[in-house]
């Protein structure tokens, strides 16, 4: 999938990306280089999981490549 990150709290660690109007939530550990941590407004790729309380997440988060689409 692909989406744009709307919120991200550093301190925290959580965020929420955006995909044509419906929002995943993620933690920082999802993020797949590792840096645990995301510019709002960065566009990005992600796979989405099962998560806790019957929402799904967003997960393996990485920038998407120009061509990505």
């Amino acid at each position: 999938m692909r989406g744009t990150v709307v919120t991200f709290d550093e301190a925290r660690g959580l965020g929420e990306i955006d995909a044509d109007g419906q929002r995943y939530p993620f933690h920082c550990t999802a993020i797949a280089d590792g840096t645990r941590t995301i510019a709002v407004g960065a566009v990005v790729a992600f796979e989405t999981r099962a998560g806790g309380l019957g929402r799904w997440e967003a997960t393996a988060i990485e920038p998407a490549s120009a061509g990505e689409g």
